[in-house]
């Protein structure tokens, strides 16, 4: 038996900030995790073979992150039929609107879904994919549910330790 994990990747090691987002994410809800750097434009069969082997060894969803050109995302969608999370990476002159659209713009039939630029983005991608897993999984499913609970009651509770300040 395999095991299950997520794979994220990244075009540069400088992306490494922004994707620990989504590394936090998923280790918070003890979902396993391989982080690589791997570029579609400096090592392209480098990032074909790890794509393959990490699907045959029971990578459940990829994330990839990339600036500029953005390519990354594109490039693992077009070796696998597993979900691919794009996110854009909040660099270079533009700041991650070139990755944004270099990431959301695919062609029909090869599906990324992309998330907002930078770590809030990342962030999201490592819980995506934990959305996806839990279809399957009713453990991690009941772990967001759990989540979300906790964090709407934080979110009253400040709200309501701010509004009692100016009674």
């Amino acid at each position: 038996m395999t095991k299950k994990f997520v794979a994220i990747l990244m075009g540069s090691d400088s992306d490494l900030p922004v994707m620990n987002a989504a590394v936090d994410i998923l280790k918070s809800f003890d979902v396993a995790v391989e982080v690589k750097v791997t570029s579609a434009h400096r090592t392209p069969s480098e990032t074909q073979s790890y794509v393959k082997d990490a699907e045959a060894r029971g990578c459940q969803a990829f994330i990839a992150g990339a600036g500029m050109a953005a390519h990354l995302a594109g490039a693992v969608a077009a070796q696998t039929t597993r979900p691919v999370i794009g996110v854009p990476i909040d660099a270079g002159p533009l700041q991650g609107f070139d990755a944004l659209l270099s990431t959301v713009q695919m062609p029909g039939g090869i599906p990324v879904a992309t998330v907002a630029i930078g770590k809030a983005g990342a962030k999201n991608a490592g819980y995506l994919a934990i959305q996806m897993m839990a279809l399957s999984d009713d453990a991690l499913q009941a772990a967001l549910v759990e989540e979300r609970a906790n964090n709407a009651r934080a979110i009253v509770e400040k709200a309501d330790a701010i509004a009692k300040q100016y009674l």
